[in-house]
């Protein structure tokens, strides 16, 4: 597997984003990250403890928090 920065906020693909999205289109928290590409690489689940969890939820809250939701309507 390729060499990852799991903190690094800004990668499309990475837990803070994936949290981030998942708040966004009202998904369900499911902590998770891409290993490239979001959709088109593998998909790494994450539970409490794991390296990139708590990124992932702090996406995840931030987003929430700022109530940033997409429109549906």
């Amino acid at each position: 597997m390729t060499d990852i920065d799991l903190k690094d906020r800004s990668r499309h693909g990475g837990p803070y984003d994936r949290g981030s999205a998942d708040s966004y289109y009202g998904r369900p928290i499911d902590p998770h990250y891409y290993v490239l590409d979001t959709y088109s690489s593998e998909m790494v689940p994450l539970k409490e403890g794991d390296e990139g969890y708590d990124e992932y939820m702090q996406g995840y809250r931030e987003n929430t928090e700022s109530g940033n939701f997409k429109d549906w309507g």
